[in-house]
């Protein structure tokens, strides 16, 4: 598991005194609330930032950062993603897992028909969709409960029902 979880993409900056505009992926806005501390990657390490929120919004986070005083300082940052420890990630309930965490899975039917591996998860709407990579090709899967049976990360694997996945999977054979 991945030790820091990306929460936005520091879009521009805000104005002329150092603000900074963020494009949040998570889909709880609250979460920045009280945010004060956050990560930039640099390199393979991750560096300590702190920031004060602003104003949040489903679309957009405004804040500043310690050390960024004028729109110069705020453009070098602009692209940048930041991240948070996952010692203060939201907590999930039990049927949630982060994104991150899904990536790289083995997908396997409940007859042991192998799928592929987990390479995204698009997010078009109603539900998730899951993009399986394997020998035979793409594969697209709805992520519905009736398809998914199991999610373990711990090893590395997706059980999917084989009935289900003939209704209503996509398959992009090669």
């Amino acid at each position: 598991m991945q030790a820091y979880l990306m929460i936005g993409e520091i879009t521009k900056p805000q104005g002329v005194r150092g603000e900074l505009k963020l494009r949040p992926v998570t889909c709880d806005p609250g979460r920045f609330e009280n945010l004060e501390r956050a990560f930039l990657k640099e390199g393979e390490d991750y560096r300590p930032v702190q920031i004060r929120v602003r104003r949040a919004g489903a679309d957009a986070v405004f804040f500043r950062m310690e050390g960024v005083e004028t729109r110069d300082d705020a453009e070098k940052y602009r692209g940048r993603a930041l991240y948070i420890d996952r010692a203060h990630a939201v907590e999930l309930d039990a049927d949630s897992t982060f994104i991150c965490d899904l990536i790289g899975l083995r997908g396997v039917t409940d007859a042991g028909a192998e799928i592929g591996t987990l390479k995204d998860v698009l997010q078009p709407g109603g539900n998730d969709v899951y993009v399986f990579s394997g020998a035979k090709g793409e594969v697209l899967v709805p992520a519905l409960k009736s398809v998914v049976l199991r999610v373990d990360p711990a090893a590395g694997e997706m059980l999917l029902s084989g009935a289900r996945m003939a209704e209503v999977a996509v398959y992009d054979e090669d």
